[in-house]
């Protein structure tokens, strides 16, 4: 499609789409730096993650206190989507037994929103039961500090398996439907 702007030469027409696709560029760019933490934050909501992470290998009910009341935690298996009440009755188990789960981050990168209210980390971990996991997560800044909305872990499979494990989670999703009444 042809865009035409009344009155003016066509040679001007390119250099002003060449200077219009060069400001939404900047602009972009820009953006994009917003989004980009300062340090002092990427510090605070590290040491905030790794003391959540560290309530659970340690197996504090503390743990839950970092999850917002309306916050989600979405676990490696597709039923496990709670609310934080759901998943805190879920995993007392687990708490009062003092084995809960140990995620040790070994890479997270953080993100925020320009007033810095909003941010989000995407982060890989290393566990003693799943291996190599990843995940992501949103945290609300209130008056009282950090809180986590939203939580998703992934197992990280290498692609070069992912073949035979979507295959095994196949046999024992059949293998479920044959033992259901």
């Amino acid at each position: 499609m042809a865009c035409f702007i009344v009155g003016v030469h066509p040679f001007q027409r390119t250099t002003m789409k060449r200077l219009l696709a060069a400001a939404v560029l900047v602009f972009g760019m820009l953006g994009l730096a917003q989004a980009e933490t300062d340090a002092a934050l990427t510090r605070q909501v590290n040491a905030f993650v790794d003391a959540w992470h560290e309530d659970a290998a340690n197996a504090r009910m503390a743990y839950f206190d970092k999850i917002a009341q309306d916050g989600v935690y979405i676990g490696t298996d597709r039923t496990e989507l709670w609310g934080r009440d759901a998943f805190k009755a879920w995993s007392k188990k687990y708490f009062d037994a003092k084995k809960a789960w140990s995620f040790k981050a070994t890479r997270r990168n953080v993100y925020a929103s320009a007033d810095k209210s909003i941010i989000w980390f995407d982060e890989l971990l290393d566990t003693p039961n799943m291996g190599h996991c990843m995940a992501s997560g949103v945290i609300r800044k209130t008056a009282k500090g950090f809180e986590i909305v939203h939580y998703q872990l992934s197992v990280a499979v290498p692609n070069e398996v992912v073949d035979q494990v979507t295959r095994t989670i196949g046999e024992h999703e059949q293998a479920a439907k044959k033992q259901t009444p």
